[in-house]
């Protein structure tokens, strides 16, 4: 009788969430035989929450990877903010340059002549391509294009006689370094029968990679002046790249680039050029995440529906408890415990699953590709030849601490559930 009236004085005691309460949650979670079916239920919810928040962390960082190297190679090759004339086209742009590289907040601007040309390579295959005239010591700059050279050099690119290439555009074609290729213009020589189309064979100098499949397939860089000759623009730009230290300063340094310019001039940035796309893949995004959520909440309503089984089952538990002077309290907070538990445990261990598959992405899709024989996340379909994972602090807070949530709500009821257990109908029908 003195150890029943010191257990029962220990219990009325206890203090929330004190020892004797993580003890009994603790036992409740560890399988028996005739709880195996419990246990089974509350297995499938850890695996459902851990799965959810590892996808979840595994797209969202998919998606901002992609997003990130999208901007990153758009925007290395296209000015951030581009500069063009209200009227005739830019003629003294080489001091209208000078002046706007003077700007504040502005990393680099060059002149450009831009145009359209069916090219063709020594095997005769043609296909469409974007050429751009670049001055040679502005191509230096462009970082993204230069510092990518992955056959040749820019040495005849810069006694400007010779052009550059993407990788892509030098595969289909059958193209190597020292080969020329044949550029034709519709905008060429007049004659009294008409305009003639322009044909000429330039030597290929290097050849670039820049990692975005559409870019290496389809742009050619030539010097400006020879641009200026191939596209019977005489001595005039069409436009000036500006880029800028940091993109997102496109708001505050434009104004400054207004004043600089000292003419009526045109600006667009790269908001304004790729709205529709980035606009997009920040839907696409949103939406995934909230589908993807659906997997977290289905996992929590199997902790609901795991925790009521294992109440029913623990009812005359909950009764000798209640008997020996537990608190309704304390039974709530046991049951909350054990609830909670597998969606602390679950959470966290998505989370764990979750950087790891992120940090071997690129590795795992390899894999895959190769136990399967396909190309999986072809370049050609999604722009990208390697795909890419840039997690996020916040984006992976901000699931973790979803996560926590909906499996503590969905703990409640069973556990206000258990507290209100009556133990005299409990212990009767035993």
């Amino acid at each position: 009788m003195a150890a029943a009236g010191e257990t029962d004085e220990s219990l009325k005691v206890a203090k929330p969430f004190s020892v004797f309460e993580r003890m009994v949650a603790w036992r409740y979670l560890r399988s028996r035989r005739k709880e195996a079916f419990i246990s089974v239920i509350a297995g499938f919810s850890f695996v459902g929450i851990m799965l959810g928040v590892a996808t979840l962390i595994i797209v969202m960082a998919v998606m901002n990877g992609f997003r990130s190297e999208l901007v990153s190679r758009i925007l290395g090759i296209n000015g951030h903010v581009v500069v063009l004339p209200a009227g005739e086209p830019f003629k003294d742009y080489a001091a209208l340059t000078e002046r706007l590289e003077g700007v504040e907040g502005v990393r680099l601007a060059f002149p450009l002549v831009e145009g359209q040309a069916l090219v063709s390579g020594a095997q005769g295959a043609g296909s469409g391509a974007l050429v751009r005239g670049v001055r040679p010591d502005d191509m230096l700059k462009l970082k993204t294009v230069s510092d990518n050279i992955k056959e040749g050099d820019m040495v005849g690119y810069a006694a400007g006689e010779s052009v550059l290439i993407g990788s892509r555009m030098a595969t289909s074609l059958g193209l190597f370094v020292g080969d020329k290729i044949t550029m034709i213009s519709p905008e060429g020589d007049v004659t009294p029968f008409g305009v003639n189309p322009r044909v000429k064979a330039y030597p290929i100098s290097g050849i670039f990679e820049i990692g975005m499949s559409e870019y290496d397939a389809s742009i050619i860089f030539m010097p400006l002046t020879e641009a200026q000759a191939y596209f019977n623009a005489g001595d005039k730009v069409q436009s000036i790249e500006v880029f800028l230290d940091h993109p997102d300063d496109v708001d505050a340094v434009v104004p400054k680039i207004r004043e600089a310019a000292g003419e009526d001039i045109v600006i667009s940035d790269w908001r304004q050029n790729n709205r529709t796309f980035f606009s997009a893949l920040e839907v696409e995004r949103n939406v995934m995440f909230m589908i993807l959520t659906l997997i977290v909440i289905v996992a929590a309503l199997n902790i609901i529906s795991g925790l009521i089984m294992l109440v029913k089952d623990k009812g005359q538990d909950i009764a000798i408890l209640r008997t020996m002077g537990a608190t309704s309290g304390s039974i709530m907070r046991i049951f909350f415990m054990t609830g909670a538990a597998i969606g602390v445990v679950g959470t966290f261990a998505g989370v764990f699953l979750g950087v790891i598959v992120c940090l071997n992405i690129e590795s795992i899709r390899q894999f895959f590709s190769w136990i399967t024989g396909t190309v999986l996340f072809d370049p050609q379909l999604y722009f990208l030849s390697t795909l890419p994972a840039e997690m996020s602090l916040s984006e992976t807070l901000t699931v973790v601490i979803m996560a926590l949530t909906l499996s503590f709500i969905a703990t409640i009821f069973p556990a206000w559930r258990a507290s209100r257990l009556d133990p005299v109908q409990a212990l009767r029908y035993e």
